[in-house]
């Protein structure tokens, strides 16, 4: 997905801003994928977020580029201000509950496809049994089928939401093509994608993952 054309520079770059602080310390390709933007772009606003110290890159073999203190506010406006002018709060959050109600099978689904129990032995799923490949992954596309319908519902109103669509998409595709390694151990696995969606929800909404846990202890 590509950004639309009538999207300005700056809403281009808080775009990117935005995606980089959902992914963490990356390279530029991964946050043009990340973000829909084209990856021309995406340098041009990495070196405008540097200028206004918005993020920094880090060099070396484990380096990459990443969110400042700096950065971090200014996304925090910039979404409040998305939610504000575009009436999205509560659409955001009722997706974020939505959301919340399939992390926990997400979470079970790719436990279960790392692990098997032979008897009552956990063991490393080698992946040569078929039959229980299948029926994981099949668990994996009825939760992507609620996914695909809530990142849709909100790319109606938030077009950057659509990038999940895709990406989702496109992971799960692979894993049934039987690249075992994109339900959960790639920079672009299906986890990986849902854990950056569930920060991007997070991000939105102004809600920390600490605040996120205790709110799900009072209500357990």
């Amino acid at each position: 997905m590509r950004r639309v054309a009538t999207e300005n520079r700056s809403g281009v770059c808080s775009r990117v801003l935005h995606a980089l602080r959902c992914i963490g310390v990356v390279g530029v390709e991964r946050v043009s994928v990340a973000s829909g933007v084209a990856r021309e772009e995406v340098e041009e606003c990495l070196q405008q977020l540097a200028n206004d110290d918005s993020a920094m890159l880090t060099p070396g073999p484990f380096g990459g580029w990443s969110v400042t203190d700096a950065g971090r506010s200014a996304d925090d406006e910039w979404l409040a201000r998305e939610l504000d002018v575009l009436g999205a709060r509560g659409l955001v959050l009722g997706c974020y509950d939505r959301f919340l109600s399939l992390n926990p099978a997400l979470l079970q689904i790719c436990s279960d496809w790392q692990m098997l129990r032979i008897g009552n032995t956990p063991s490393l799923n080698d992946h040569t049994d078929a039959g229980y490949d299948t029926k994981v992954l099949s668990r994996l596309m009825r939760v992507d089928e609620s996914a695909q319908e809530l990142c849709g519902e909100l790319t109606e109103t938030l077009e950057r939401f659509g990038a999940y669509r895709s990406r989702l998409s496109s992971a799960l595709e692979q894993a049934m093509a039987g690249n075992h390694e994109y339900v959960a151990d790639r920079l672009d696995s299906y986890h990986t994608v849902w854990f950056q969606l569930h920060e991007d929800l997070l991000t939105t909404l102004g809600v920390s993952r600490d605040e996120e846990r205790r709110n799900s202890e009072r209500n357990g």
